[in-house]
């Protein structure tokens, strides 16, 4: 009897990862598969995560097998997307990023594709794309991510001062550090290098090792929390911190003050109903009695003859 192949490949998953070991808010979007189908999905996936730096083929391997079962999934698409463009698979990871766009309306893997279409050496395409959105509707770290891709689609073009042009955004702020300061100002020194400008570069690439050594490790771009990086960090902070306590004392007065002036303004509109109400209520009565007295007038009379 001849043997049958399976029909896929699927990776071996290691035994220490679990469904419960994928992020909370990707299990969420499993919701819609069966629970057999769901558990097969996040333990791919998060074996997908785990591999990716270390492994990216092994990586891709296990995000192909969750595709299989979980393909309708936006962050199933994603992370193919992610470990495509990990292998340098760009046309891949491209169509990806477009089907998990399509799903989810999201943008923010939107540097990700500008930098494939960079992979597929359409530059121009690139620059198109990230043209196409409002860059002020997407989250700060997203358009850092953005800046740099657009910056690196300008050095595919020859265009290195405009290319530094792309990186000069509101983000790229020497004396602070949030997470995604590092990627920014590495690639603010490596523009800079090719303009030959070598000492500025030195100081941005200075700027970064301090961001990195500030933040002490990763973090996720939406964390909002700021470390100075100058030399009297705790002093500003310090300050900040008391500024920002008296902005908001300064919110809640002027809310309170709101809130009073309106009941003023309520109460006083309440009391112009009322007295209008009883004015009204005094004219009916005075109507009334003059009515009467009318009637009474009329029926006392008494006729008499000349």
């Amino acid at each position: 009897m001849r043997q049958v192949r399976p029909r896929h490949d699927d990776p071996e998953v290691p035994e220490h990862i679990r469904p419960a070991s994928l992020e909370k808010s990707a299990r969420g979007e499993l919701r819609t598969l069966t629970k057999e189908n769901a558990d097969w999905v996040a333990v791919h996936l998060a074996a997908a995560a785990e591999f990716l730096e270390s492994d990216p083929e092994l990586a891709h391997r296990h995000a192909l097998s969750a595709s299989r079962r979980g393909g309708r999934i936006g962050v199933v698409r994603e992370t193919l997307a992610i470990t495509a463009y990990a292998t340098g698979d760009f046309a891949l990871a491209l169509r990806e990023l477009r089907t998990y766009r399509r799903i989810t309306g999201s943008d923010e893997q939107l540097p990700l594709m500008v930098d494939s279409e960079r992979g597929v050496g359409r530059p121009d395409r690139a620059l198109e794309l990230g043209r196409s959105v409002d860059r002020s509707t997407l989250p700060a770290g997203v358009q850092v991510g953005l800046a740099i891709a657009m910056s690196g689609a300008r050095l595919d073009r020859g265009e290195a001062e405009l290319a530094l042009a792309e990186l000069e955004i509101p983000q790229l702020d020497p004396d602070r550090a949030f997470s995604y300061s590092p990627a920014l100002f590495f690639a603010y020194a490596e523009v800079l290098d090719e303009l030959g400008r070598e000492a500025d570069a030195a100081d941005w690439r200075a700027r970064a090792l301090r961001a990195e050594s500030a933040l002490a490790g990763p973090a996720e771009a939406e964390v909002f929390e700021v470390f100075e990086l100058d030399e009297d960090e705790g002093d500003d902070a310090d300050t900040e911190a008391e500024a920002d306590v008296e902005a908001e004392a300064e919110v809640e007065a002027e809310v309170e003050a709101d809130v009073e002036a309106e009941a003023e303004v309520e109460a006083e509109a309440e009391a112009e109903v009322e007295a209008d109400v009883e004015a009204e209520a005094e004219t009916e009565a005075e109507d009334v009695s003059d009515a009467a007295d009318e009637g009474a007038d009329a029926d006392g009379a008494v006729p008499h003859e000349d």
